[in-house]
């Protein structure tokens, strides 16, 4: 099981040692706004300022792809991921594939 707190984009966890690098662990996945969410983000970007419907579309395909990296790491038998990041492309024209990944590793306290 992968403790949350022991998630780091840094290279090591302070006040533990890596046992086992167990490879890279990714979760990806592919999110588009419908119609009438472009169209409400179309009406919102008139008046300027923060698009809370891209937000919100963001932060859920962050999250979801986060869920999946952290899945993927304890399938992989980790209790913790170093070298965290997120990557984003654009797949076509308003859809949009975000990526979670890192290293999933063994650690113990020291």
């Amino acid at each position: 099981m992968v403790d949350r707190k022991l998630i780091t984009t840094s290279n090591a966890l302070e006040g533990y040692r890596i046992i086992h690098h167990l490879g890279i662990i990714r979760g990806i996945t592919v999110r588009s706004r419908s119609v009438l969410g472009n169209l409400a983000g179309a009406l919102q970007s008139l008046g300027g300022g923060q698009l809370s419907i891209y937000v919100e579309l963001c932060e859920k395909a962050r999250e979801e792809s986060y869920e999946l990296m952290v899945e993927h790491a304890e399938q992989a038998g980790a209790n913790a991921i170093i070298n965290m990041r997120y990557d984003a492309n654009e797949v076509m024209q308003g859809v949009t594939e975000v990526l979670a990944y890192g290293t999933a590793v063994v650690v113990e306290k020291m």
